[in-house]
């Protein structure tokens, strides 16, 4: 059984996605490589996101809104709906205002990618590796995957008792 297909059995299984999850953890490991990977979902409005899957969650726990800032980063990968791969620290300084503890989990490289359904954007797969890991081409590698991730998300986001108090 292939990656991808190990990832639709486990879309196939009842109840929450949590198999899925990990199984697009395993399959993206083996793609194209992460240290750090987690799913999280855009709140309506586009000003704040939800975690809702970690392979690090003592760093990053799931659960909890992070604010958003207008950033450039926000503009492409929120606001066009597009693919940002960061290849150095610098990249990563310039992404996230968390750069500190990226880097002392060993990463200084990441990538995002977009999960769209119907023009609409539900959130973000994140990846994170050592400086220098991804290249331009990896996030069209990413996309059959997030794909299989657009039913989960759009079920945290209607199950989130915290959407209504925005």
């Amino acid at each position: 059984m292939t990656s991808f297909e190990s990832c639709l059995a486990a879309l196939r299984q009842p109840g929450p996605p949590d198999a899925l999850f990990k199984a697009v953890d395993r399959a993206l490991a083996e793609t194209v490589g992460h240290k750090l990977f987690t799913l999280l979902y855009v709140a309506p409005g586009a000003k704040r996101v939800k975690r809702i899957y970690t392979n690090m969650p003592d760093a990053y726990p799931v659960g909890g809104y992070k604010e958003v800032m207008e950033t450039d980063w926000h503009k492409r990968v929120i606001g066009e709906r597009r693919a940002w791969v960061g290849y150095t620290y610098e990249d990563v300084k310039w992404a996230f205002f968390d750069h500190e503890l990226i880097r002392s989990l060993g990463c200084e490289s990441a990538m995002n990618v977009p999960i769209v359904y119907a023009g609409r954007m539900l959130g973000t797969a994140n990846l994170l590796h050592a400086v220098g890991h991804y290249k331009e081409s990896d996030p069209e590698k990413v996309e059959p995957y997030a794909a299989l991730l657009i039913g989960p998300f759009l079920d945290a986001i209607a199950a989130d008792p915290d959407i209504g108090r925005q």
